[in-house]
């Protein structure tokens, strides 16, 4: 019974990345644009970057109760940051009740397209380590990269499976780090990317949180950070540089002066 409705979850993976994949916007900015993927209108989905909910790197805090910041504030998890989030967003991504509801919040990456991947990562909002059940969900399954190549493989990164290479510990955050070679299967070096995106699809009923929800900051695509909703490059950096795919036809609109998107579809649409 758990192996079908793994087989269904992944399955329904790629029906929403397909029907809410963006174009390449020709600019070389590097976006993290949220969507919901609800085909029965259910609401118990939801995906949004939300302000004061982020990892704070030198985000201002007052000790005396004055009426402006006396003082700044870094979580050691997120020493480095996107300087153009100037509100601490951090992206929420949720679902509420079981995850057998055909349903998932998430984010398409775009800016992306062609591109060699040397590094994914992303900060949560989780104590300790990535396998503790305090805070964000963290599960093998979600939040997770789906990432294609331009030879229609679809390779998974989840959460939890493979395991960081890299963890940086903060005060209830987390910095986590992947190295595409361990992806499911492995994206090896020369491989260029098609396109990438963030799928959070379990429920409450996928310990070992049973939360079913997770805010995440200062998405990592080869080291440059984004963490906020705004147009622009993307071009937090960091100091150590140590989706499912298918055929179904697509209608395209502007989504934006800089975005080419995808028409919502069955369910689709962009929070």
């Amino acid at each position: 019974m758990k192996r079908a409705a793994i087989l269904m979850l992944t399955c329904f993976c790629c029906v929403a990345s397909a029907k809410y994949t963006f174009s390449q916007d020709h600019s070389n900015k590097i976006r993290v644009i949220p969507f919901v993927f609800d085909p029965a209108g259910t609401n118990l989905v939801a995906a949004k970057w939300l302000a004061g909910i982020g990892c704070p790197t030198s985000a201002g805090i007052s000790t005396t109760g004055g009426n402006k910041p006396d003082s700044t504030y870094t979580d050691p998890a997120c020493a480095t940051g996107d300087d153009r989030d100037n509100n601490v967003e951090g992206l929420l991504l949720a679902k509420t009740g079981p995850t057998a509801n055909v349903a998932a919040g998430g984010a398409v990456i775009t800016g992306v397209e062609g591109i060699t991947l040397t590094e994914l990562g992303y900060d949560i909002r989780k104590p300790v380590a990535f396998s503790d059940p305090r805070g964000s969900h963290c599960g093998a399954g979600a939040p997770r990269f789906n990432v294609t190549t331009e030879d229609n493989v679809t390779h998974f990164i989840g959460c939890a499976s493979p395991p960081p290479v890299q963890q940086q510990v903060g005060n209830g955050w987390l910095r986590l780090r992947w190295n595409p070679a361990t992806a499911f299967p492995p994206i090896v070096p020369t491989a260029q990317v098609k396109s990438i995106s963030i799928i959070f699809d379990e429920g409450q009923d996928t310990g070992p949180d049973n939360f079913g929800a997770a805010v995440l900051d200062n998405i990592d695509i080869n080291g440059t950070l984004v963490g906020t909703a705004q147009n622009g490059t993307g071009n937090g950096k960091e100091d150590n540089k140590d989706q499912c795919s298918t055929s179904l036809p697509l209608r395209t609109r502007k989504i934006s002066p800089t975005v080419t998107g995808v028409a919502p579809l069955a369910g689709v649409k962009r929070t």
